[in-house]
């Protein structure tokens, strides 16, 4: 990306400025660039590198337990999910009431406020035009852990103190 639609992306375009909010209200509901890498795009060394880091791509549902349930029976016990839902805005897997009139989730930077503990990251116009992007969803993850390690210290707090 040249530059200067790098600086406008990450800096103009964001939830804090007029311009940027407008933007956003357009991109949520008519879409932003077609952005993509498909599976098959990827170098055959990257392949290989991520299956030897024990990468592994599948489709599964997140049970009750927390583990991925696989379509062929088995269930995951692993530390780190990477959820990508690709361009769909299904949230509908959700099964708390999450998203507002335009079936989005309502959310401020990534945390949804009704719901503790409940993040999302990598949806389009986050905070700026360029949240949808790998180069820039960093600022919205260290935004995101920021508030997640306040809401895991309040609630131990509220524990300790027996409220």
């Amino acid at each position: 990306m040249l530059p200067v639609l790098w600086r406008v992306a990450n800096h103009v375009l964001t939830t804090r400025t007029p311009i940027g909010r407008k933007a956003r209200k357009k991109v949520r509901a008519h879409g932003g660039p077609l952005l993509r890498v498909k599976r098959a795009d990827l170098r055959a060394d990257l392949r290989a590198d991520l299956r030897a880091a024990g990468v592994e791509h599948v489709e599964a549902r997140v049970e009750d337990d927390g583990r991925p349930a696989l379509a062929d029976g088995r269930t995951l016990d692993v530390a780190n999910v990477i959820w990508c839902t690709g361009f769909g805005k299904d949230v509908a897997w959700i099964d708390i009431p999450v998203t507002g009139e335009d079936r989005r989730p309502e959310q401020t930077r990534g945390v949804v406020e009704s719901t503790p503990g409940l993040y999302f990251l990598g949806l389009p116009c986050l905070f700026s035009f360029a949240s949808m992007l790998v180069g820039r969803v960093g600022r919205d993850a260290e935004h995101i852990a920021r508030h997640a390690h306040a809401d895991a210290a309040s609630e131990r707090e509220a524990v300790l103190s027996g409220a």
